[in-house]
């Protein structure tokens, strides 16, 4: 049953019919790139024919799941604890399926009412106060601990990688190395050659697949499975959306139409604002996961033939209902410069009634009688979509059925291959991230890490020259 249960993608509120010439898509606009459109559809596949884009190929990969699975039966029940340690594309996508898919309080659930799966923590930043807090939390003898970078050189988790594997060396000996496991490039970096001489159980990240298109590879796979999710309902949900996706048509593939219309909203509208706002608390994670996606893929300085650009629209994660007492005041009233994008939820995994049994209710507390949580969610959603669209703020909605690893798995792979299309809209490269490898050229120079020496000297020349004089 689950398989028959997709993601639909509603435009409605985006388009010129609806909220005026002024802030909507009409018609002629899309017809005017239609075209172009398909065009880029047809040039993604042939790109996928040769190799180019891997990450499409992610839903297919039975191989490595069973691999994942072989790995999480051969040592469930040996840890309480799986630590894993990575950021950016290696962390969010971990948080994005364990926060949508395991129980909201997971960690503090009995071990058996886990399954006797492990209690999952993520070190996604090297705050010194955070990673103590952690280490005086768990008992390093009963975790394991999974260190994903692809370079196998990214300074935040090799840094703590050291740490760690001196602390188990100490506690345990020799055996330490039965409590890591590595997950990085096939064949080279540091963590690769190290993984090689110590023998630690390890996983490859594809080569052609960079890190925020990474949660369907062994980076995401494998804590998902060490926490009792069935991962080949995700990659067949992925596989369910690939095969929606395959018209070259806007009018009939979801990703194309969503490229589309944030690239006309964008460009024609002056929207340079994205919000993800889903009307769930599990859907959270998948907010940060696509923000890092869509901001890292298309806020690019220049465009493919190098010219320079500055393009790009910011992602913003807001949460329904949380965010309409925070952020929604500012979307209502504020610049007309945002596109919100809902995700709702038609069937949540519980229904809580409203009951009270006393008697006498305060009478402006009636009406909520005979409801419960989960329409009083439906309704705050519609209302608040419908004020939007009453004010001419442009909106769309993805829905899912039901939250399950089949319609995650759908929404990873929609807004991935959104993604690679909007790259084509703006003619950049969806796949690089120059702007990220120049903080961290001038973090290893400012380290002392060898090969840096040239930058270093440049930068202390900065910091001579740099002024001191706006500070209070």
């Amino acid at each position: 049953m689950e398989d028959k249960k997709t993601v639909q993608f509603d435009f409605n509120n985006m388009m010129a019919g609806v909220i005026g010439e002024e802030n909507g898509i009409n018609e002629r606009e899309l017809k005017e790139i239609e075209s172009v459109a398909s065009q880029f559809a047809k040039e993604l596949k042939t790109e996928r024919t040769v190799g180019k884009l891997q990450f499409l190929e992610l839903p297919y990969d039975e191989k490595t799941a069973t691999e994942i699975l072989e790995t999480v039966n051969s040592i469930k029940g040996r840890f309480k604890n799986l630590v894993v340690v990575g950021l950016g594309g290696s962390s969010l996508g971990n948080i994005a399926i364990h926060t949508a898919l395991n129980h909201p309080f997971y960690n503090l659930l009995s071990e058996k009412e886990r399954g006797g799966f492990p209690r999952i923590f993520v070190l996604d930043n090297i705050d010194p106060d955070r990673f103590a807090g952690l280490m005086e939390v768990i008992s390093p003898k009963e975790t394991l601990f999974n260190f994903i970078t692809k370079s196998g050189t990214t300074v935040e988790t090799m840094s703590q990688f050291l740490i760690i594997t001196s602390l188990l060396r100490d506690k345990i000996g020799k055996d330490y190395k039965n409590q890591i496991i590595a997950t990085t490039d096939r064949e080279k970096g540091t963590l690769r050659n190290i993984t090689q001489r110590e023998g630690f159980i390890s996983f490859s990240i594809p080569a052609g697949v960079g890190g925020r298109y990474s949660v369907l590879t062994s980076v995401g796979l494998f804590s998902a499975a060490m926490s009792g999710v069935d991962i080949f309902a995700l990659l067949k949900g992925a596989a369910m959306m690939d095969e929606m996706c395959k018209s070259d048509s806007v009018w009939e593939n979801p990703a194309l139409m969503g490229a589309a219309l944030y690239f006309l909203s964008h460009t024609r509208k002056g929207k340079n604002i994205l919000v993800v706002m889903p009307y769930s608390s599990a859907l959270s994670g998948f907010g940060d996961w696509f923000c890092q996606l869509w901001a890292e893929s298309l806020g690019k300085k220049f465009s493919l033939n190098k010219s320079v650009v500055h393009t790009g629209a910011t992602p913003v994660r807001a949460i329904g209902v949380v965010d309409q007492h925070s952020q929604l005041q500012l979307y209502m009233e504020g610049p007309y410069d945002k596109v919100i994008t809902f995700f709702a939820i038609e069937q949540f995994n519980k229904n809580i009634p409203v009951t009270n049994k006393e008697r006498d209710i305060e009478s402006d507390l009636i009406y909520l009688k005979g409801h419960s949580l989960n329409n009083i969610m439906r309704a705050e959603f519609e209302g608040t979509r419908l004020a939007l669209t009453e004010q001419r703020r442009p909106n769309c909605t993805v829905t899912l059925a039901e939250l399950s690893a089949s319609t995650l798995g759908q929404l990873f792979y929609l807004f991935e291959l959104e993604t690679a299309y909007s790259g084509k809209f703006y003619n950049v490269d969806a796949f690089d991230q120059p702007g990220v490898e120049a903080g961290k050229i001038n973090a290893f120079a400012m380290l002392g890490k060898k090969g840096f020496e040239q930058r270093k000297n440049e930068i202390n020349i900065l910091l001579q020259k740099a002024q001191k004089k706006y500070s209070i």
